[in-house]
């Protein structure tokens, strides 16, 4: 917008400011946002007029995002003819952000080969290989080990850990609805052992064969399952439980279903917005480097051991774009949808990715 035009839309707001104070007109400036009034003519307002190419400049930008990613994954770096390698490859993983290089890093491409993921330029997936990749490392992917998955929607997986022979009891809020599926555009929540099944990871094999399936709410962990499994994780969910406290009460919490020694691996949202302002006591949270400063004191105060954390965000062309409404679970209406790059994102405003945690719980 030109200084012009903000000086104009500013004054214009100014001097209408002065009578919105009262009930009956504050009810102008709303109806003073739509493309077109009563009468289905173009507004004229200062603010309409600023405003109206706003959604049209945010998909351009979008569609130029995703033409750069289609030219990204025919060199092979990532997508589709990206190579897989057949084997895990050792990388020292230990807490981080989510960025470009690693899903085109060797490790990353596995997994999604293990998962019949493309690796493409999207948080979530990046969020599935930092979880295998971080139980791998620790030796837990292997049969007769045990693992505890919070709020697991329909993510594949409980399905792939139990191919492998881990015992499984994946958790989800059952019949209840789960928020933070709602907001991540997940295709419903577990409510039986049904929504589990992966044909392509269990191979004919049931997944009740090694795994289970219990309705829980991730908040209150029951006492039965405490000090039982060598791992836990969930993907996406703790910074869904409605404040920044309950996220950090909670992966705090989780090491109590951990056998001494087991380990926790959680991702969530993280803030990277350098203002200092972030969103708390709302159904999305974001994570600041405090928070985790705040987490580390409190389970070193235990013995447990939050790993290093790495916040380097990236310096790839997609750790620099940030995507924005809207996403690919609210498609445009009329306009084919571009797959634009989504490792960072706005929510609320506040320009975002995915941090992976990983905490060993103190040795007997």
């Amino acid at each position: 917008m030109a200084r012009k035009d903000t000086a104009s839309v500013a004054g214009w707001l100014y001097a209408r400011m002065r009578t919105w104070w009262r009930a009956d007109l504050r009810s102008e400036l709303w109806g003073l946002l739509p493309r077109i009034d009563s009468s289905n003519r173009p507004q004229t307002n200062p603010l309409a007029q600023a405003l109206k190419d706003n959604a049209n400049l945010r998909w351009n930008m979008k569609v130029l995002a995703s033409a750069l990613a289609e030219q990204a994954y025919a060199t092979g770096r990532a997508g589709p003819l990206a190579p897989i390698p057949a084997e895990p490859q050792r990388v020292g993983l230990r807490s981080k952000l989510c960025c470009q290089a690693d899903i085109e890093a060797a490790w990353a491409r596995h997994w999604c080969g293990q998962l019949h993921l493309t690796p493409l330029y999207r948080r979530g997936v990046w969020e599935l290989c930092f979880v295998l990749q971080a139980v791998w490392e620790a030796g837990l992917l292997a049969e007769g080990k045990s693992g505890l998955g919070f709020a697991v929607g329909q993510e594949p997986l409980p399905a792939y850990l139990a191919s492998r022979g881990v015992s499984v009891l994946a958790t989800d809020m059952g019949g209840v609805v789960d928020p933070a599926r709602l907001w991540r555009g997940v295709a419903g929540h577990a409510a039986q052992i049904g929504d589990l099944a992966r044909p392509p990871y269990l191979e004919g094999v049931p997944f009740w064969k090694t795994g289970a399936f219990r309705a829980m709410d991730m908040a209150a962990i029951p006492e039965d399952l405490e000090n039982g499994f060598d791992f836990c994780w969930s993907v996406g969910a703790f910074g869904h439980l409605g404040s920044v406290e309950a996220g950090l009460v909670f992966v705090e919490t989780s090491l109590k279903s951990l056998k001494p020694g087991g380990i926790a691996v959680h991702t969530s949202e993280f803030n990277l917005d350098g203002s200092g302002e972030s969103t708390d006591n709302w159904p999305t949270v974001l994570f600041r480097t405090q928070h985790l400063d705040d987490l580390a004191g409190r389970l070193a105060a235990k013995g447990h051991e939050l790993l290093a954390v790495d916040l380097d965000a990236g310096s790839g062309l997609f750790d620099r774009f940030i995507d924005h409404p809207p996403y690919e679970h609210d498609p445009h209406p009329a306009l084919g949808y571009p797959s634009a790059p989504h490792l960072k994102l706005s929510v609320d405003g506040f320009p975002m990715t995915s941090i992976g945690l990983i905490i060993r719980k103190v040795a007997a």
